[in-house]
This record gives C-alpha cells, sequence and structure tokens, in this order.
C-alpha cells in the first residue's frame, strides 16, 4: 500500500450510502494516517438508542430533541477500537440491532438533533491533527473545507451483500432496508444526503478494501502534497 503523507493537520470527508464500506474504508485510511476516526452515523444511532430506551414517539420531534440534548456521549475515536457509551452504558452493540437501525432515519431528520450533533461533530474535528469523517453530510454540512471530500458508492446489490454478510441477514431484505433508509436520508429536510459539488465519486463495486484505501491514499497524498 502507498506510503501516507501525515501533514501537521489533515480533514478527510467521506460520504455514501449504506453498505458502500465507508466505515471499514475510513477506519483503515485513518490507521494509515496515524489519525483518528469518527462515525457520525453512530453518533445518530447512540442518539436514537438513548430515543427508544426512553419511549419517546419517534413522532416528537422536540421529546426527541430533549432527549438528545441530555443523553451524554462518550467517543472512542481510535479507528482500531472505536466505541459508544450513552450515559455511561456500552452501546456498540445495541446501535447497530433492527430496533436502532429502524429508527435511526426518523431520529437523524430532526434538526435540532442534527443542530446539536453537528456542533459536537466539528469540535472533535477542530482539535484532531488528522482525522476521518464517515457519513451522509461531512462535505456538504460538517466539514465543507475538508482536504479531500469522497463519495463512496456501490451497486445496490453489491451494498447489500456486504451489509447482509455483516450482519447475517437476508440479503433482498437487507436491500429493501438500505433502499428504504437511502430514500429517507436523501429526501429529509435538512442536511440531506447528497455528493458535494467539490467531492471525488469512488465506485467500490468489486473492488477489495486494500484496493480502495490505496486508492484514497492516493488522492489525499496528491491534495496534501500540491
Amino acid at each position: 500500500m502507498e506510503q501516507a503523507v501525515r501533514p501537521e493537520r489533515c480533514v478527510v470527508a467521506v460520504d455514501g450510502p449504506s453498505g458502500s464500506g465507508k466505515s471499514t474504508v475510513s477506519r483503515r485510511l485513518a490507521t494509515a494516517i496515524d489519525g483518528i476516526y469518527l462515525d457520525t452515523g453512530a453518533m445518530y444511532r447512540a442518539i436514537t438508542w438513548a430515543v427508544l430506551q426512553a419511549g419517546a414517539d419517534l413522532q416528537d420531534p422536540d421529546a426527541i430533541a430533549k432527549i438528545a440534548q441530555e443523553t451524554g456521549l462518550e467517543i472512542g475515536t481510535d479507528p482500531r477500537a472505536p466505541h459508544f457509551r450513552a450515559n455511561g452504558e456500552d452501546v456498540d452493540a445495541a446501535i447497530r440491532g433492527p430496533e436502532v437501525t429502524g429508527a435511526v432515519s426518523a431520529v437523524a431528520a430532526v434538526p435540532a438533533v442534527r443542530r446539536q450533533l453537528v456542533r459536537l461533530q466539528q469540535e472533535i474535528i477542530t482539535a484532531a491533527p488528522r482525522i476521518v469523517v464517515e457519513g451522509r453530510d461531512i462535505a456538504t454540512v460538517v466539514a465543507p473545507d475538508a482536504d479531500l471530500k469522497v463519495y463512496l458508492t456501490a451497486s445496490a446489490a453489491a451494498r447489500a451483500q456486504r451489509r447482509s454478510a455483516e450482519d447475517a441477514t437476508d440479503v433482498a431484505a437487507t436491500e429493501a432496508d438500505l433502499n428504504r433508509r437511502d430514500k429517507l436520508d436523501s429526501s429529509r429536510a435538512v442536511d440531506p444526503l447528497r455528493q458535494a459539488d467539490d467531492a471525488v465519486t469512488l465506485d467500490t463495486t468489486g473492488m477489495g478494501i486494500d484496493e480502495v484505501v490505496a486508492t484514497l491514499l492516493s488522492m489525499l497524498n496528491s491534495k496534501v502534497s500540491s
């Protein structure tokens, strides 16, 4: 793999739909540049977990916003072992479960929740010398001045196969759920999923992880050394 350039400060924004490989690729890239890693989607999942624990109505944005404001998040940004705690409880497994997955788009659509978490994300980015941030609105909202902006995508079939293998779920059901979430996240009123105008598109269909990371390293090296 190409040796990474390690500037004093470097921000890489990785956006894209579910199952495009964002998490695995971003963690590997962060490790390669000796940086930290931030999974913004997991932040919304952690808040969603808290909302579900409180039994709040997913159609009540005020209640959701209040819970989000009161939820204490502990965010581990080591790319080799990222972790999340909400209100002191380890939620790494819980936030990946079907209940949270089914509700996270509704919680993430609440404007007050987005404002709160974007502020926190930007604070983490500002404090980090080198960071890879992944999500759905990083290059457009969270870090519009990132050194490298990448929109990772893949065919619907490839994304469903990957996510199904990760979660041990039915491929057809997984593809339907990914399509549902993509539609919700792309059509929400605040900070929808979309590609930044100056982001580089990388279709990872048929690419291995090493190949994707090497490609991104090459792009980053070109950006920071030019």
